[in-house]
């Protein structure tokens, strides 16, 4: 697991690290700026042309790391040159110390910005508190520097992304190479954030945890998929779990089909669909594995179904008719009484968010809701509260839109999942998992653009039954829904980045999802590199 953090949590451990431990901030601008020229030279080792490198910099702290650099680049032989922005009497202490340290060197400090004479390009102007759209003298630099093609690097941030939420501030530095220091900062998880970061690359500078200042947002790294229980060698298909998959309605059968396949493929050991009739033969031919259950035997056969079952899926192509909601309804409120967790899926989803008074089934309950965009701006007209947060403008009495919740998936994700006490798993090209019961969610960082095909959620779902499976067949598991959740989504994105090894983001299926999630599961139970 590693910690992401915002700019003002950022702040704050950097306050602690330099008041609390003692440790100069001085002391950490040389060593952040060591990081940068490391990173840089392993590039450099790589091109057979003499380097040119400009650091542009501004007036804070990150135009002092900017300085530093030039200076450390200097004296290692290359051709580095500082050019300074802002009014000279508003610089930081440190950034006027290490001019006049560049000074002593001997480092050229250019008077006029010619960007195409060089060949690498450091930018080093706002840092991680930037939060206002940049105009003026500063707009012009950051456009001049985009349009040449020199290689590009980003010190800790790209100037112009905000730090908190990944957003282009007026216009963002485009960089090749990003080095962020002690910890990857939120803004470098998100777009078009993460579009303007280029390669990230996370230096240690002596800046650590702090028990005085709580992890609020984490993202989970390969490493972490060895803390998913492996199976024991006198378990059976009862021990490994039973996912009930409420999906298809009639003549829709791929969804639950999808949904099925990726609860396998992440290990779990029996699964059963309950759907029409009509989609029997389509189900048993594709998926032969699964067991088929004719919710025509209405409420007898949903009981027995329910019974049967360790955990529920709702939701996948199953339609939005009166019996779906009724069946949806049905399942939501056994499982409260019961105790199995469920996950709400798609049409599940849709008719949740039509049916407010079902809200009395999610309180204290083990609840995964897994909403793309859409979904959420539908749910959080009666299934959320707090929309006149200030983030959102006259937003208390309708839905939100889906630009609104684009731009603040954190926030939305967090106050679904705490209004509502589920686990909300915020869908989108970087996907959110917050944790109802405390202050905290995963940012995912697995997957890429393939992924965004027809059928990719429903193997989600699966995937997110057959995690939840594997945990609950470990009498010691102490992992919590939330987490496990997170694992589900990170495996799918990694499963996502293994297909598209063979099929391309143009030709990804959501098969093809599902297929590779099992060689992911395979390579950690191995112990294989991932």
């Amino acid at each position: 697991m590693k910690r992401i953090v915002g700019g003002s949590e950022m702040k704050a451990l950097d306050g602690c690290t330099i008041t609390g431990m003692g440790v100069p901030s001085c002391v950490l601008m040389e060593r952040a700026a060591l990081a940068v020229v490391d990173a840089m030279e392993g590039h450099f080792a790589e091109m057979s042309q003499k380097q040119r490198i400009l650091c542009v910099c501004g007036g804070g702290n990150n135009g002092g790391d900017g300085v530093a650099i030039a200076r450390i680049l200097h004296l290692h032989g290359y051709n580095a040159e500082i050019y300074m922005l802002g009014n000279p009497d508003h610089r930081t202490k440190e950034t006027r110390r290490q001019l006049k340290i560049a000074e002593n060197y001997q480092v050229p400090l250019v008077n006029n910005l010619a960007a195409g004479e060089y060949t690498t390009i450091v930018d080093a102007i706002f840092g991680v508190g930037l939060d206002r759209s940049i105009e003026g003298k500063y707009r012009e630099v950051i456009q001049a520097l985009n349009e040449v093609s020199a290689w590009k690097v980003a010190v800790d941030l790209p100037s112009g992304v905000c730090s908190n939420t990944g957003r282009e501030l007026g216009i963002a530095f485009r960089a090749d190479l990003t080095v962020t220091f002690a910890f990857c900062k939120t803004g470098l998880c998100f777009y078009p954030g993460k579009n303007f970061a280029g390669k990230i690359v996370v230096a240690d500078v002596g800046i650590y945890e702090n028990p005085d200042l709580p992890t609020r947002k984490a993202a989970l790294e390969k490493k972490d998929l060895q803390k998913l229980p492996l199976r024991a060698a006198n378990g059976n298909k009862g021990t490994f779990g039973k996912v009930l998959v409420v999906a298809g309605s009639k003549g829709m059968c791929g969804a639950a089909y999808l949904c099925a396949e990726g609860a396998f493929a992440a290990g779990a050991g029996m699964v059963k669909i309950l759907t029409d009739e009509e989609n029997r033969i389509p189900l048993q031919t594709l998926l032969p594995e699964a067991m088929f259950a004719d919710d025509a035997g209405g409420n007898e056969a949903w009981v027995n179904a329910m019974h049967w079952c360790d955990i529920v899926v709702i939701g996948p192509g199953l339609g939005q008719s009166e019996k779906s909601a009724r069946k949806t309804e049905f399942y939501l409120a056994h499982a409260q009484r019961m105790g199995k967790p469920v996950i709400m899926d798609a049409d599940g989803l849709n008719l949740l968010s039509k049916h407010p008074e079902w809200k009395k089934y999610l309180q204290h309950s083990q609840v995964i809701c897994t909403p793309h965009l859409g979904e959420t701006s539908r749910l959080s007209e009666n299934f959320m509260t707090s929309k006149n947060s200030g983030l959102f403008s006259e937003a208390a009495d309708r839905a939100l839109s889906i630009p609104e919740i684009q731009q603040n998936l954190i926030w939305t994700a967090s106050n679904f999942a705490r209004e509502n006490g589920v686990v909300c798993v915020l869908k989108d090209a970087v996907t959110v998992v917050a944790d109802p019961k405390r202050d905290f969610c995963w940012i995912n960082q697995s997957g890429n653009p393939g992924m965004a095909t027809a059928g990719s959620g429903d193997v989600l779902s699966g995937i997110l039954a057959g995690v939840l499976c594997a945990f609950r067949s470990d009498p010691e598991n102490t992992v919590d829904l939330a987490e496990q959740a997170a694992f589900g989504v990170f495996l799918h994105g990694l499963a996502g980045d293994k297909a598209v090894e063979e099929k391309g983001t143009y030709g990804m299926k959501a098969g093809d999802i599902a297929r590779a999630a099992a060689k992911v599961l395979k390579d950690r139970e191995t112990m294989q590199e991932l």
